[in-house]
């Protein structure tokens, strides 16, 4: 007798399909009961947004080695802040930039957000839309976090934001292209599966000293007021690149001073008002000395002085004389005691 054939997970061919139970209501039960537990049935509500999830844009957020605490806030508060955001290891300082289109690629992501520290103090952040650009680095300056600030707005998690830009984006070329890449990494994809379909909050860019200022608002639905929830920082434009991460330049900036020339300039400020205040003791050190000099040499103690008669000089060719000693050079003085004795 030939063996039955069997497939993995069962112990016979099953090709029937399984049915579906129906729950038949019994004839003891009566219509009010039946009544009654649909009352009591508990249903599983619709979600509320019953769109399609097509923008698919991900943004990657992390950085190089060597940041410090504040960097490291600012990051977990953008992560917070985009629900449509990833995260990613520390990259190593030997990597080379381009690096960052491959991890892109790996992490599935076409926007990328990458904080480069420098010299444990000076802090870059590089916005890319990966692989093929364009990508801009700014120096970020003045940096609160969400932690740091304690304001008194909130929000809700995963809500979608409004992004607020300065009229000042529309009139120049390359603040319309920033304001492009602004809007693409910021705002919230509509239907992600990881947002809210809440609107309470607002992103303002605007543009002062020649320089981003990056802000968070909630909303107050009661008078559409707003208070500062956080976090906040600068942004100082160096150049925009057309590539990700590189290529041809297409702007740079000429207001842009480097933190080491600023830093130099404040040390030769420094050193320039510590040569100063040594000049000035110098100048008081001598204006004494003077004064001092002033006092010691009276003016009115030579008014009756006369001049000596100059007298001719007289050159001795032959030897003095001789002095005479006299003899009983004290006999007068005899003489005068015997005078006293007779008196």
């Amino acid at each position: 007798m030939a063996a039955s054939k069997r497939k993995r997970g069962g112990e016979g061919a099953v090709n029937k399909k399984a049915k579906k139970g129906k729950f038949v209501v019994g004839e003891g039960k009566t219509k009010v009961e039946t009544e009654q537990e649909k009352i009591n049935e508990v249903t599983v509500p619709a979600p509320v947004s019953m769109g399609k999830w097509t923008n698919k844009e991900r943004v990657l957020i992390f950085s190089s080695r060597g940041i410090n605490f504040r960097t490291r806030h600012l990051m977990q508060d953008l992560r917070t802040m985009m629900p449509h955001s990833k995260a990613d290891t520390k990259m190593d300082r030997k990597d080379k930039l381009f690096v960052v289109n491959e991890v892109c690629e790996i992490k599935n992501c076409n926007k990328c957000l990458f904080f480069e520290a420098k010299k444990k103090q000076d802090l870059y952040m590089w916005i890319s839309n990966c692989p093929h650009g364009p990508s801009a680095k700014f120096l970020v300056q003045n940096i609160h976090t969400l932690a740091e600030l304690k304001m008194t707005g909130n929000c809700l998690k995963g809500s979608r934001p409004l992004l607020s830009f300065d009229p000042k984006f529309d009139k120049e070329p390359h603040y319309a292209l920033l304001k492009e890449l602004f809007i693409q990494t910021f705002s919230t994809p509509h239907y992600h599966p990881k947002s809210q379909p809440f609107v309470d909050h607002v992103y303002t860019f605007s543009i002062a000293d020649n320089r981003i200022w990056f802000r968070n608002y909630q909303i107050i639905e009661e008078d559409a007021s707003l208070v500062e929830i956080g976090p906040r920082f600068v942004l100082n434009l160096i150049k925009i690149f057309q590539g990700s991460f590189g290529g041809p330049t297409l702007f740079e900036n000429p207001n842009f001073q480097s933190p080491n020339l600023h830093r130099r300039q404040l040390r030769l400020a420094v050193a320039a008002k510590v040569r100063e205040k040594q000049m000035v003791k110098e100048i008081q050190k001598k204006k004494r000395k003077e004064a001092k000099e002033d006092i010691n040499n009276d003016v009115t103690a030579d008014v009756f002085v006369t001049p000596d008669e100059t007298k001719p000089v007289h050159i001795q060719t032959e030897p003095p004389a001789p002095k005479v000693v006299k003899k009983n050079k004290h006999k007068a003085f005899k003489r005068q005691r015997m005078q006293r004795g007779r008196r």
